[in-house]
């Protein structure tokens, strides 16, 4: 096995999960719609998912600690593999009822959750082993994911269309299978506990020591803020706004697949530019002029009913700054954590980073209803530049462009008192 063995396993395991991701979010919903035919029961089992990933990668960071990032994640796919995989068997054997079908759903949430967070776990490991900067592979990741969601959700439909939703699970399935394989092949030796647990530290302690850590650092506060408000504004764009936008401007359900669709594929030009260049780019610029040119303007674009060709210039643009931006703070987070807080903190940073994104919907819906389209994109567009601007503001977010000390870990002894909760 040569140094670069894992960091190329972990990319296939990373393929295979999000294609597997991208083939559920289409194949589920589908399944209950023509199953059912009910809506609400549609959106019932979209949250019997996503409440439980949520906070599962919460809680999930002690026990990958504990237990070690490698073990979990092939331990959540192995289990994973079986509950996506009876879903389609129990359909078709006639023992799926609709309660059923929850609590399935909401196991492989649950699954999913420190699944995905152990998973990501690894990077620092991965990244010193195969001998590269952190941003190559967060790069990496990058390209990989919004691959993923430029091509996955084609792949996931056509899926869908020629085999059935319930079919379509069992690819699902075995996507997890798949990243389960790579993931054992290749990572042997790494993703192990940093430190022996020791007989007096409970797992609630443990996670009050992962929160206090990452309350205790104003880079990764500010980034997890920014990124929580950002998501649930993205999520707001993505299945209210540029949908009204396309109904109401006459361009159909196509314009809003070209659009996401330029979007994506520019995006995927600059994760595979900045994997190759972003350690050697200062970040704190990055972040910023990749913010300028990635939020604000695609809503006033939208707003301002511009032309076809300008919006998409727009998309462009905007694409291939985005792309920048996840290999920039995804290395920021991952050295500024102690190595064996690591599966505690990015937990906890996920979970919180996701936390606002079921009400996304709501928002844009209620904006419309409330001011109409073009002012709920200007809104919208003006609170993106306030949330990605705003941390800006302190001093010490410009910290991200150095690299932080040798941290202490902190306990309740010597921590600041500020930081602690009463």
């Amino acid at each position: 096995m040569t140094r670069r063995t894992p960091l190329f396993g972990w990319l296939v395991a990373d393929v295979a999960s999000l294609t597997g991701t991208r083939v559920s979010m289409i194949a589920i919903p589908w399944f209950v719609l023509t199953t059912t035919g009910s809506a609400t029961q549609t959106g019932l089992v979209a949250a019997a998912e996503m409440a439980p990933l949520v906070l599962m990668k919460a809680l999930g960071g002690p026990i990958i600690d504990r237990l070690g990032a490698r073990r979990v994640t092939l331990t959540c796919d192995a289990l994973s593999t079986i509950v996506v995989g009876l879903i389609p068997l129990l359909h078709l054997a006639g023992l799926l009822g609709f309660p059923v079908l929850l609590m399935l759903v909401a196991l492989a949430g649950a699954l999913r959750g420190p699944g995905d967070a152990s998973k990501y776990a690894l990077v620092p490991q991965i990244a010193e082993m195969a001998g590269v900067p952190l941003e190559r592979v967060t790069g990496l990741q990058g390209a990989i994911e919004r691959t993923a969601a430029f091509a996955g959700a084609a792949f996931a439909g056509v899926l869908v269309a020629l085999v059935g939703p319930a079919n379509a699970l069992l690819v699902d399935a075995a996507s997890f299978a798949v990243s389960g394989v790579a993931l054992a092949a290749t990572t042997r030796g790494l993703g192990r506990p940093e430190r022996t647990v020791q007989s007096d530290s409970s797992y609630v302690t443990d996670l009050r020591e992962g929160w206090r850590f990452l309350r205790s650092d104003p880079v990764l506060v500010g980034i997890c803020l920014m990124v929580s408000v950002t998501n649930l504004l993205d999520q707001a764009y993505t299945v209210v706004l540029v949908p009204v936008w396309a109904h109401d401007s006459g361009r159909g359900a196509a314009a809003v697949g070209v659009l996401f669709a330029v979007f994506s594929a520019a995006s995927i030009g600059g994760s595979v530019l900045a994997a190759a260049f972003a350690e050697r780019l200062p970040r704190f610029r990055v972040y910023v002029v990749a913010f300028l040119l990635c939020g604000a303007p695609r809503f006033v674009a939208l707003a301002l009913d511009s032309p076809m060709w300008l919006i998409l210039g727009t998309a462009v643009v905007g694409g291939f700054a985005s792309g920048f931006l996840n290999p920039v703070l995804g290395a920021v987070i991952y050295e500024r954590i102690t190595p064996h807080l690591t599966g505690r903190v990015t937990s906890l940073n996920t979970a919180l980073c996701w936390s606002l994104m079921p009400l996304g919907g709501l928002l844009g819906g209620a904006l419309i209803a409330g001011v109409g389209l073009s002012p709920a994109l200007l809104l919208v567009g003006a609170a993106y530049f306030v949330a990605t601007m705003a941390p800006t503001a302190g001093p010490r977010f410009r910290a991200m462009d150095r690299p932080p000390p040798t941290r202490p870990v902190l306990t309740p002894e010597h921590a600041d008192p500020a930081l602690v909760d009463a």
